[in-house]
């Protein structure tokens, strides 16, 4: 009898998981069989680095908590989760753009005033006011709009990386007025690195990667009868705009953050100068079927993970 080879044990896999009941996961499971298989014996893996995947592996599910998930830091900085992202989230030409959840959010943000502070606590920063419209398609207002707002602080860290990691802070939601306005106060975002202690930046550092994502606010923005946007806008000054380490910057997403040294306007904010402001409008499309409803679904189950 001929000695079994690699090809047989695939085939054999493919085989065994043929008749999976559901289609879209028999789907699923054929082609990741295929592609596992075709990269391991691309690679000719040895038995030493299979192990060693498996440990790192082992390692990044000890690290995962409420306030912490390695796995989809390494969805992240692998690009895996922008390509889902896009595969998800196709926009027609004029809506705002999506890009990654990241592993930041938190459930519990405060509904805030029109021009609410969610950078109160954060003395160190420079004060930055953000405003704007949500419009649709036809660039008509959207009133009601949800804006749920998060941000690393001056010091790069999120509130859940802070020393008090239970309080909530630089978060915030807030809603548009009857001509789909909305306004906040924050201050100036910051470049920062992503988690770089575990096996997603010993992965980075043999790879010759930086940790580092260009300053940025987070956004989600929803409306009845609208898909919500999940997405970011960056400061056009910052210099890691090209070298993103989760890949999430776009084009259409870079904003200008604008230096005021007017005191007398500086008061007017009530803020010392100097000051920054940026204008961003956001676009939504109209929902299609559950589309929204699938949306809010998936980042309620991140969040319940530690990453939405």
């Amino acid at each position: 009898m001929p000695h079994k080879t690699e090809d047989d044990i695939t085939a054999e896999v493919l085989a065994r998981f043929s008749a999976t009941p559901d289609p879209r996961l028999r789907q699923i499971m054929l082609s990741l069989i295929s592609h596992l298989h075709a990269f391991v014996k691309e690679v000719a893996l040895t038995e030493a680095e299979w192990f060693r995947a498996i440990e790192i592996l082992t390692a990044a599910g000890k690290l995962c908590s409420d306030k912490r998930q390695e796995f989809i830091l390494f969805s992240d900085t692998l690009g895996v989760s922008m390509v889902v992202d896009l595969l998800g989230h196709r926009k027609p030409e004029g809506a705002t753009e999506s890009t990654v959840f990241g592993p930041f959010h938190r459930l519990g943000a405060p509904e805030l005033p029109p021009g609410g502070n969610i950078a109160h606590r954060d003395t160190a920063g420079t004060p930055a006011f953000v405003s704007g419209r949500v419009v649709d398609l036809a660039g008509r207002p959207i009133a009601g709009a949800v804006l749920d707002v998060w941000q690393a602080q001056s010091n790069g860290l999120y509130d859940s990386q802070d020393e008090n990691p239970d309080e909530l802070h630089m978060r915030g939601k807030f809603r548009t007025d009857a001509e789909g306005r909305y306004a906040l106060r924050t201050v100036v975002p910051v470049h920062y690195p992503i988690p770089s202690d575990g096996p997603v930046g010993a992965m980075l550092k043999a790879t010759g990667r930086h940790p580092w994502r260009p300053a940025h606010i987070h956004f989600v923005v929803s409306a009845d009868g609208f898909e919500p946007v999940t997405t970011h806008i960056f400061d056009r000054a910052d210099p890691y705009l090209g070298s993103d380490a989760v890949f999430a910057v776009k084009d259409s997403l870079i904003c200008d953050f604008v230096r005021h040294e007017d005191d007398a306007e500086a008061a007017r904010r009530g803020v010392a100068g100097p000051f920054y402001t940026a204008e961003f409008d956001f676009c939504l499309k109209p929902a299609a079927g559950g589309a929204a409803a699938d949306v809010m679904d998936a980042q309620r189950r991140l969040a319940a993970l530690g990453a939405g």
